[in-house]
């Protein structure tokens, strides 16, 4: 059941992955949804996106969330684990073949190289006993979006992407249809995430016009990059955030967000930070570009 929304009708959400502990990246994320739901008088969920064991550490939801805690993103509301969602999902996936708009696909990455990945037909050389499922991806099909720190987005998702999958082969729900199940049933108006995910959106604005689902606001934060260039991610064993030093961690990812220092220069404790960052945060200071480690010091 969606809970009432908050009076200003805005919803954002924060959704990590329990592959890792939070890194500053994510907690950059979280920090700056945070900040933006309250900017705008609304409510701040988390969701846990638990939907990969292979890929899962254990422990490392539970860590992530008193990560949060120790930083005072609080969620409003319950957390919403996905492992205890699949019901939603395949409801989804059944409305999408029936209706003709998603596919069983026995194609393999092998099957795929050939055509640089992208499926636009299937080429499978033999029948897999538990094909995938893709969303049909009509040819020309190309979606444009105003990300509200990025600006104007357009992909040939049929070019670039082609017919990409909702349910894998191993009986695994892909992310992009369960982060558009989510976000609709949970009544996120606004996502705000990161910019390693802004070539996802495309995808799942067609997914949510082919389930005829509403479409939230986006808005695409700075990463912040390693040494090489690359994100700074989990995967790369980035440092965890030390939850015991709050204040340090939330001034440094308040100055990649652009804020000014002085307006944290003063905060006590985390909830006078907090009250403080909400008081002074100016959505129109974060920088479209991302930027390196040098930068949380």
């Amino acid at each position: 059941m969606i809970p009432p929304p908050a009076p200003s009708g805005y919803r954002g959400r924060f959704a990590p992955s329990p592959t890792g502990d939070l890194h500053f990246g994510s907690l950059l994320a979280a920090f700056g949804s945070w900040l933006l739901a309250r900017h705008a008088g609304g409510q701040w969920r988390v969701r846990v996106e638990d939907l990969d064991p292979p890929r899962e550490v254990d422990g490392a939801a539970r860590r992530q969330l008193a990560a949060l805690h120790a930083f005072g993103l609080e969620a409003d509301g319950d957390i919403v684990w996905q492992s205890g969602r699949s019901a939603l999902y395949e409801s989804a996936v059944e409305k999408l073949l029936n209706e003709g708009r998603a596919f069983y696909c026995h194609c393999s990455r092998s099957d795929l190289a050939t055509v640089s990945g992208i499926h636009r037909a299937c080429v499978a050389r033999q029948i897999r006993p538990d094909p995938a499922v893709r969303l049909r991806v009509d040819d020309g099909s190309v979606v444009a979006f105003d990300d509200a720190i990025r600006g104007r987005i357009e992909q040939d998702v049929s070019r670039e992407v082609g017919d990409f999958v909702l349910r894998r082969a191993d009986g695994f729900w892909a992310y992009q249809l369960a982060v558009v199940v989510d976000d609709a049933d949970q009544g996120i108006t606004d996502v705000v995430r990161g910019a390693d995910l802004l070539d996802s959106t495309p995808r799942q604005i067609l997914l949510q016009r082919a389930l005829g689902l509403p479409t939230p606001r986006y808005a695409h934060l700075p990463l912040v990059l390693g040494p090489d260039g690359r994100k700074l991610s989990k995967s790369d064993a980035a440092q965890p955030v030390d939850p015991t030093d709050p204040l340090t961690t939330l001034r440094a990812a308040w100055r990649r967000l652009g804020q000014a220092p002085a307006a944290l220069a003063e905060a006590r404790d985390v909830p006078d930070l907090l009250a403080r960052a909400t008081a002074a945060f100016d959505p129109a200071r974060i920088p479209r570009h991302d930027g390196g480690p040098h930068e949380m010091s």
